[in-house]
């Protein structure tokens, strides 16, 4: 049985996730922006923490674990990076790429994904086909890089594209408005982006949601995933050129937008 997830909006448009299994009972959180939220959904579903996911130390994602903790009278088992230990909560399990990890009885693949920050951690649940990239894989977007490359986000973001379509994809932003408006900058002509953007608009119109997304869909739309196909080369005059070299001028291009 696939793992139940609920997302929880958080602040302004921080997201963070739940994911819990039924049979054992146990529940992970994935980021805390604010405790409130996480709590009151929490008590609605009559769930106890078991485990705390940190995908990196943005204050945003981290800075309401301590109220969360004291509201709840949890003990979870907090997860992060190893090598970013100094800077975040003190870890109970601390990860690393390419390590499996058992989380709500189910096996779970870390990725380093540095970018937005070095040492972001994104973590897949490939039975339950649930992806959680924080701020570095966004829908239609991807995290502003303000420690790593271009050409770091770049190999980051390949290691995501990679896994199946049917991921679900849970970032930690409401963002993916602004993003599309800016995609269609990028790949005007891209049919299946223009459908999107048309989606989006709609859903955000009626308050809703737009994460998590389709890793396939993103595949399809997403610029920042797209560097290397030849239409949007094309698009940017940029046929034949070195993918990371694409990716850096779309990137530059969102961060003036």
């Amino acid at each position: 049985m696939p793992l139940e997830l609920i997302t929880i909006p958080c602040l302004e448009d921080n997201y963070a996730f739940l994911l819990h299994n039924a049979e054992t009972e146990e529940t992970l959180l994935v980021d805390v922006p604010d405790a409130p939220p996480i709590q009151a959904v929490l008590d609605a579903q009559d769930w106890t923490l078991t485990d705390v996911l940190l995908t990196h130390h943005h204050w945003d994602h981290v800075d309401g674990l301590d109220p969360l903790l004291k509201s709840s009278g949890a003990t979870p088992r907090i997860i992060g990076a190893t090598a970013d230990a100094h800077r975040l909560p003190a870890l109970d399990l601390a990860v690393s790429d390419g390590d499996k990890v058992v989380i709500c009885g189910e096996e779970a693949a870390v990725f380093d994904v540095s970018g937005h920050t070095l040492n972001h951690i994104a973590v897949h649940f490939p039975k339950s086909a649930v992806l959680f990239t924080a701020d570095s894989l966004m829908a239609l977007g991807c995290g502003r890089l303000f420690e790593g490359t271009p050409a770091q986000m770049w190999d980051s973001l390949l290691k995501l594209r990679a896994l199946p379509d049917d991921t679900r994809v849970c970032s930690g932003h409401e963002y993916t408005e602004t993003n599309a408006r800016f995609a269609l900058t990028i790949e005007p002509e891209n049919s299946d982006l223009i459908s999107r953007v048309q989606q989006i608009t709609a859903a955000r119109a009626k308050g809703q949601a737009t994460v998590p997304s389709d890793l396939g869909v993103e595949k399809r739309t997403n610029p920042f995933l797209r560097a290397d196909v030849s239409a949007l080369q094309a698009a940017q005059n940029m046929t034949n050129a070195d993918p990371a070299e694409v990716f850096t001028k779309v990137r530059k291009a969102r961060d003036s937008f």
